[in-house]
């Protein structure tokens, strides 16, 4: 029997069978997908948001706790734990030398990632290179790891864990931690959060899915019945606007379009319906996919001029290109005298002073519903550029409910064997809403606690055990 069980093989499993494995357990982690398709969502990551008090190696300047909490409260509307939330932001300004340790390297920010040179520390090599480096240190360590091993139900006796069942084997550990994403990937469930809309549509049937394929929600629903503490709406997630051409799943990271705050967002009716300038892209980028699952057909469009070409990350697939706005109308299918008089409209109502995209500068319209704040420039400059975007779901935020020991509850009493990390309870801290990296951070500092706090429990139970 091993001493921690961890079911998941993303950061945060990885987190903690490192973090276990260094307390001196004996840990099996369970990793659902092939070898080839392991680290869940994080093999698409890019970074971590970071506290720091002082400039650090790869992060500029400072940013201190007080402001990384006004940005989760910001971006969450104060739908959040803040004890919790706390405890994530002071963890992160410790763990990059324990993750150096096991192998993971850092750059400065990519040019055109607006905004996070002082806030992310980018890993070399993007989220695969930090799985990767995760599952060579757990080899070395002596973690034993299992692939298309697909947990589907554990056995639980009075809220301990006892043993978990992956197909038609039973394994048992004295301590477990489950890591194992939400069902963001389960087209059903995502159906049934998002049921049908005024229009008769069902909004989930044209989700996108940014991240792993086999999150399928399986053991949280088997949590939620055996009578687990649930937090979150199913209907809130880490939600992006990404290329309509993206793949069903794992289009990952370069399928996102940056160029929203840069230009306009126009509906299938060819009209806005949202402040493109409200805030830094990073804290408002993750707004969009839920915007416009709320657009008819769950489809919009961000259109650009050649002013904006150059000052974001270019995505994977290139816009559509059209030298007057009617053309780029006709090409994208959308109503041309609408569309035009949508762009002509927000035109006029552009009040131009200083542009610039690294702050939040004084260019805005005046007398146009909804109104862009910042970054407002007419869109004047050909060739223009259009790309059709859907929602981008990477992770949901529906999870089990959790303490500063990362313990699963049941009627609200922590279990003394059963952990949870990850996606799978990121909903205690996001509510609602996200903030660049800040995914990443909820990951690596619960799956460090999980993995420490699994190893004392197991190992304790062992002591009593052979005292016994």
């Amino acid at each position: 029997m091993h001493d921690v069980l961890v079911v998941g093989g993303g950061n945060a499993a990885l987190c903690a069978a490192l973090m276990a494995r260094e307390a001196g357990a004996s840990v099996l982690l369970l990793e659902s997908s092939p070898r080839e398709w392991r680290g869940g969502n994080s093999q698409h990551t890019r970074n971590l948001r970071c506290m720091h008090d002082e400039p650090q190696d790869v992060l500029l300047e400072a940013y201190p706790e007080e402001e990384f909490w006004q940005d989760l409260l910001k971006v969450t509307g104060g739908n959040t734990d803040e004890k919790l939330a706390r405890l994530v932001i002071r963890a992160s300004s410790t763990c990059r030398p324990w993750m150096r340790k096991h192998g993971v390297r850092f750059q400065p920010s990519l040019a055109g990632t607006l905004h996070l040179s002082r806030t992310n520390a980018f890993f070399m090599g993007g989220g695969k290179a930090l799985v990767n480096a995760y599952y060579r240190s757990a080899g070395n360590l002596g973690v034993d790891i299992r692939y298309d091993a697909t947990v589907d139900r554990l056995e639980l006796q009075d809220g301990r864990f006892v043993a978990a069942f992956c197909g038609g084997e039973r394994i048992e550990a004295r301590a477990c931690v489950l890591a194992s994403g939400g069902f963001e990937s389960n087209r059903e469930w995502l159906r049934e959060a998002w049921g049908r809309n005024e229009r008769g549509e069902w909004p989930a049937d044209n989700f996108l899915i940014r991240g792993t394929r086999f999150n399928q929600g399986v053991l949280l629903r088997h949590m939620m019945d055996q009578g687990a503490d649930i937090i979150g709406d199913p209907t809130q997630a880490h939600c992006v606007a990404i290329d309509a051409r993206a793949p069903l799943y794992d289009g990952g990271i370069v399928t996102r379009v940056d160029a929203v705050s840069l230009g306009i967002m126009v509906n299938r009716d060819a009209r806005r319906f949202y402040d493109e300038g409200e805030d830094f892209w990073p804290k408002r980028y993750a707004i969009w996919g839920r915007l416009v699952a709320l657009q008819a057909g769950q489809i919009a469009y961000c259109i650009i001029d050649s002013q904006a070409v150059g000052r974001f990350m270019p995505p994977v697939f290139p816009g559509v290109q059209a030298d007057t706005p009617a053309q780029l109308a006709a090409a994208l299918g959308l109503d041309v005298p609408t569309f035009v008089r949508t762009v002509e409209d927000y035109n006029a109502a552009c009040r131009v002073g200083r542009f610039d995209h690294t702050v939040l500068d004084d260019c805005h319209t005046e007398g146009l519903a909804p109104a862009k704040t910042h970054w407002a420039r007419p869109l004047v400059k050909p060739p223009f550029y259009g790309y059709a975007l859907r929602p981008g779901i990477t992770f949901t935020y529906l999870g089990l409910k959790t303490d500063d020991r990362a313990r699963v509850h049941f009627g609200g009493l922590p279990s003394d064997n059963l952990f949870v990390a990850g996606e799978m309870m990121a909903g205690n801290v996001l509510g609602k809403g996200y903030t660049a990296g800040v995914g990443m951070s909820i990951g690596t500092a619960f799956g460090r606690i999980a993995g420490t706090q699994a190893a004392k429990a197991a190992l304790h139970e062992e002591v009593a055990h052979a005292a016994a």
